[in-house]
């Protein structure tokens, strides 16, 4: 009997308790509406871009190293729990490892070990995804403001209205506007911005940038697989943030040409101001 007085010991109230944790564990697990196919991005959309998959297997990774990680860690502290309780040892005081200095030595060198390999990870993905060939096939300027977004097609951060091949589409909090891209094809993202810092983010292009005002970002993608996706601002910008809304439809080649064509019939040829003057930021024209 404990010494309140009760038959329960704190050893079965915990035996009690623990399948109590792990069916709620269990519900948690499977309540969130995943399927089977989910699961194994651990909660990233589907990767619809030819870079897609390496930010998606630089996350995966990630988990992976967290859960051995954390597998570790708590197998060294329930370890501890279990085997050198004092009622099991019998001894009032463990031996302490103050100025042990080759378990502070293993301390230090572990964290620094795990930090190097993650960012050697990061930095090389990075520099692929961040690259952008000198002729892209297509060339999209894309300007944010408040609170939507215009695309230039076929232009860079200085747009040409005299062009005879580009065209425009500007959009507003009541109509987001859709960015047509042509499956299997590179394209070359411009990001510019007319008043405040922005941030360009096709969900399922696994990539957002800043659109940030005097400066030019760049990215460029190929996506693979045909379809309308979900965009949106990733930045607070001000007061309709949440509806800087947009979306990207990946068509074939030969509509992603129509539709250009309709935007210049309905006279939306060349383009519309970028944000961007010759002398402030803007990077030259590869």
């Amino acid at each position: 009997m404990s010494p309140n007085g009760s038959d329960r010991s704190p050893r079965r109230t915990m035996r009690r308790k623990l399948p109590q944790a792990l069916a709620l564990g269990l519900v948690i697990a499977t309540a969130t509406g995943c399927s089977a196919n989910d699961l194994p991005r651990l909660g990233l959309p589907s990767p619809v871009t030819k870079e897609g998959p390496l930010v998606l297997h630089m996350w995966q990774g990630s988990w992976i190293a967290a859960l051995v990680v954390g597998a570790l860690m708590w197998g060294l502290i329930l370890w501890s729990v279990f085997f050198h309780r004092r009622s099991r040892t019998k001894v009032e005081v463990p031996a302490q490892t103050r100025y042990n200095v080759p378990i502070e030595a293993l301390y230090t060198a572990v964290p620094l070990v795990i930090v190097s390999v993650l960012f050697y990870f990061v930095a090389r993905d990075e520099a692929t995804l961040t690259k952008v060939d000198a002729k892209p096939q297509h060339t999209i300027n894309v300007v944010g403001f408040q609170w939507s977004w215009a695309f230039n097609y076929e232009n860079s951060e200085i747009p040409d209205p005299a062009s005879t091949t580009a065209a425009y589409e500007v959009g507003s909090t009541k109509e987001p506007p859709t960015l047509y891209l042509p499956i299997n094809e590179t394209v070359k993202f411009r990001l510019t911005s007319n008043d405040v810092i922005h941030d360009f983010w096709p969900v399922n292009f696994m990539m957002k940038m800043d659109v940030v005002p005097g400066v030019v970002n760049e990215f460029q993608v190929t996506p693979t697989a045909l379809g309308t996706y979900r965009g949106k601002c990733a930045e607070l910008c001000g007061a309709d943030h949440s509806r800087m809304l947009f979306n990207v439809k990946v068509v074939s080649a030969a509509d992603y040409q129509q539709h250009l064509k309709d935007l210049r019939d309905k006279g939306q040829a060349g383009a519309v101001p970028a944000g961007i003057l010759p002398t402030t930021g803007s990077s030259e024209e590869k």
